[in-house]
């Protein structure tokens, strides 16, 4: 299922036509639990956080299984009017943004409930880490589109 032919109408398989339309909802799903904190409902902002959190660290990985199975960038690359060189530079910063900013994610989730537990929770610097972090995560999500954009469309 997750290596048929996917349902964006490209030749994309499942996974990849899954994974981006998770990533380019990603962004609202995150300014709706951030709205969540932004009204003071702190117990509905954590739980959207974790189950947002565990919904796309889910996608990562079954993005990564799929691109191994699958052959990957190189392979679907072949079929691209877009250049190698340019993809490849745009993957590169792509990925480093991910890492970044999922790796961000998980020590803002699981350092703020710490430290929300034991009352020392800053908010000023959690405001200011969580607008990173959203930034980063939507860049990402932007950035992930275009490379999918790029090796099925273009």
């Amino acid at each position: 299922m997750f290596f048929s032919k996917g349902f964006l109408g490209t030749s994309a398989p499942f996974y990849l036509d899954l994974a981006t339309i998770y990533f380019a909802i990603l962004p609202f799903l995150l300014a709706i639990s951030i709205y969540f904190a932004i009204k003071k409902e702190y117990n509905k902002h954590f739980l959207s956080q974790a189950i947002i959190l565990g919904i796309t660290l889910l996608v990562v990985v079954i993005f990564e299984i799929g691109v191994r199975i699958t052959g990957g960038f190189i392979e679907y690359s072949k079929y691209s009017n877009i250049s190698f060189d340019f993809m490849v530079i745009f993957l590169v910063i792509h990925i480093l943004i991910a890492i970044a900013a999922v790796g961000g994610w998980l020590y803002l989730f699981i350092s703020s409930y710490k430290d929300y537990v034991h009352r020392k929770l800053n908010p000023k610097k959690h405001k200011k880490m969580g607008k990173a972090i959203f930034l980063a995560l939507t860049v990402s999500s932007i950035m992930g589109i275009f490379i999918y954009l790029f090796l099925f469309v273009f």
